[in-house]
């Protein structure tokens, strides 16, 4: 008697336990909007539009980890958002087609085609050997900037995700021109996508629960939450890419956490 009223003790414990776990994550997944903010100091002129850019490495990089910010910033209304990839992603030879599908992959996400580049340049080609300039980068990096007077970088930081050297690479040319701007006069915000350990990187939507209560106990000047407010239209955004459509990509967009969120960091000199 006394052995089956502890076991019911531990399973209602146990319930109790995914109950308090489970309520708050769906909470998040169904009301995502709640806590959607714009980056700070990024919106200083309520009657202009902030250029937001993002600086990937690869066609399908903008689907696979930036879904939950591009999809934020679109919602918030107040950011023109441009995408440069720096390479076509032409390792096994699919670059022309990759790049088509770069294209229709940011208009799910909202981000017209007028507004997306895919640079094809002989010294920033994918692989995991092919180590790129990092003063072309820079030198391609202040164009853009110029061109299109962009107030905020978004890329990925020093680590990449999955520590691909492409776009490790990438985070390094931001980097760059970053310090080159100087702590005086800083005219371009830079933000950085926290990579996390293996654990974190796969809990999917738990991670939701997890990073809004780190964000919420950080320094909020230096670090941004945004919460996707349609993590199937990620999903279908990364189906556009079908050339890379595999099995274990499915897998990855489904269980790893940069569907459902993503946790940015800005980059200081």
């Amino acid at each position: 008697m006394l052995s089956f009223a502890i076991r019911s003790a531990i399973m209602l414990g146990w319930m109790a336990l995914g109950v308090a776990v489970s309520l708050p994550v769906l909470c998040l997944l169904c009301f995502p909007t709640v806590l959607l903010r714009p980056l700070p100091d990024s919106q200083k002129n309520a009657r202009t539009k902030t250029n937001a850019l993002l600086l990937v490495a690869h066609p399908d990089d903008e689907s696979m980890f930036f879904g939950p910010t591009l999809l934020s910033l679109s919602k918030l209304g107040g950011y023109s958002i441009r995408v440069i990839c720096l390479s076509t992603g032409n390792a096994d030879g699919f670059g022309a087609r990759r790049k088509l599908e770069m294209v229709a992959a940011c208009s799910v996400l909202k981000v017209p085609a007028d507004n997306v580049e895919v640079l094809d340049h002989p010294a920033l080609q994918d692989g995991f050997g092919c180590h790129w300039d990092q003063p072309l980068i820079l030198k391609l990096l202040q164009q853009a900037v110029m061109t299109h007077n962009i107030h905020v970088i978004l890329t990925f930081d020093s680590y990449g995700v999955s520590g691909h050297p492409n776009h490790r690479s990438v985070s390094a040319g931001v980097r760059r021109l970053h310090h080159k701007n100087g702590p005086q006069g800083e005219t371009v915000q830079g933000w950085e996508l926290v990579s996390t350990n293996i654990v974190r990187k796969f809990c999917g939507p738990l991670e939701m629960f997890a990073s809004v209560l780190n964000w919420v106990y950080s320094d909020q000047r230096e670090m941004h939450c945004f919460l996707n407010p349609s993590p199937i239209t990620s999903i279908m955004a990364m189906s556009r890419h079908q050339s890379q459509w595999v099995w274990y990509r499915r897998l990855f967009v489904l269980f790893a956490r940069y569907t459902y969120v993503n946790t940015l960091k800005q980059i200081r000199s």
